[in-house]
């Protein structure tokens, strides 16, 4: 089917030829041209038709092609801009510019490859900085550390700030039978040796090899001193020994020989080797009073059951065994301190409930 011719027909615009903006932008054009790509629409002759001269004919007109116009690009097709190509604008010439995202990916625009931002590479480094002074700060802190504890053992362990004095060792509880020069003789062995080192143990079993030490404590006396406190084994009888007398404590233990039996202590005549008598008789020497005790001369058993004693005014007491002393105690003496008791040469208070006297 053929279009009506309308009545008057209008003639095409000419199209005028754009002058060059610029030897670049020519430069380009030509550059897209010879790569097969399109042509670069100049002002005023895109390839879109202008009024009056689009691409559909006109009833009764016909399109002439002007000098300098451009191809209409075929429906559907789309031009696609080159890589570094440059548009130009009614404004003048422009380039392609890409976009990113922050984290370095491209959103729009010709591929480019990625490069690091100064402000990216200042961060790094400031951070490599920062992990090095935090390093040398952490190695001059161990440093310091162990100069501060080398130095603090020095002080406590080798050097004399704190070393042992002789003249600030104190000893109390010799009693009369231990020999205070020989414990003396013990502490000042360790003379000059700083308190934290002081083997206080050692001292303490060493002082109790001292005859007549029953107990000993050890303590430091800071910043120079030891503190010495000793339980003495007392003597409480003395045994008849080859003419010389060993004096015995509670326990049986030997704590001295003399040649004549110290005062007021009672002599004590048991057969050698019965350690079961001795140990009877001990006994009710321990438990006796110490006014009642003060009285006793002498102390007398052939077995654990038949003690005997001899008061310093010639009176015998038939004590029997160790069984209720404190009972046969408090007896002897209400006997003694009676009318009838100055008379009596012989108390038996092996039965306490039943005394007898002669």
């Amino acid at each position: 089917m053929s279009p009506s011719r309308p009545p008057a027909p209008r003639p095409a615009t000419p199209a005028r030829r754009p002058a060059p903006s610029s030897r670049a932008a020519t430069g380009s054009g030509e550059a897209a041209a010879a790569q097969g790509g399109p042509r670069t629409a100049q002002p005023g002759a895109t390839g879109t038709p202008q009024p009056g001269a689009t691409g559909t004919p006109q009833p009764g007109a016909t399109r002439t092609p002007q000098p300098g116009a451009t191809r209409t690009p075929q429906a559907g097709a789309t031009p696609t801009p080159h890589t570094g190509a440059t548009r130009t604008s009614q404004t003048g010439p422009t380039r392609n510019v890409s976009t990113y995202s922050a984290s370095g990916r491209r959103l729009s625009g010709p591929t480019r490859p990625s490069v690091v931002s100064t402000t990216s590479l200042a961060r790094f480094a400031e951070r490599a900085r920062a992990r090095r002074v935090l390093a040398r700060r952490q190695l001059l802190g161990i440093a310091g550390g162990l100069v501060a504890l080398l130095a603090l053992a020095w002080l406590l362990l080798l050097s004399p700030v704190l070393a042992l004095d002789p003249d600030r060792v104190t000893i109390t509880g010799a009693g009369s039978v231990v020999a205070v020069d020989q414990v003396e003789a013990v502490v000042d062995a360790r003379a000059g040796v700083p308190l934290p080192r002081l083997d206080t143990i050692r001292i303490r079993d060493q002082i109790l090899d001292v005859p007549g030490v029953r107990e000993a404590r050890v303590m430091r006396d800071w910043p120079h001193g030891v503190s010495v406190t000793l339980v003495a084994r007392e003597p409480v009888a003395a045994v008849p020994d080859d003419g010389r007398f060993t004096l015995l404590d509670m326990d049986g233990v030997q704590v001295g020989r003399v040649d004549k039996a110290p005062s007021g202590l009672p002599v004590v005549d048991v057969p050698v080797g019965e350690r079961r008598t001795l140990e009877a008789v001990l006994t009710v020497l321990q438990q006796l009073p110490d006014d009642l005790l003060g009285e006793v001369r002498s102390v007398a058993a052939q077995t654990q059951d038949t003690v005997t004693m001899t008061l310093r005014d010639g009176v015998r007491v038939d004590w029997g065994s160790s069984a209720q002393t404190p009972l046969k105690a408090s007896v002897l003496a209400t006997l003694l301190d009676s009318k009838a008791g100055k008379d009596v040469r012989v108390v038996d208070v092996s039965a306490p409930t039943l005394p007898v006297t002669r």
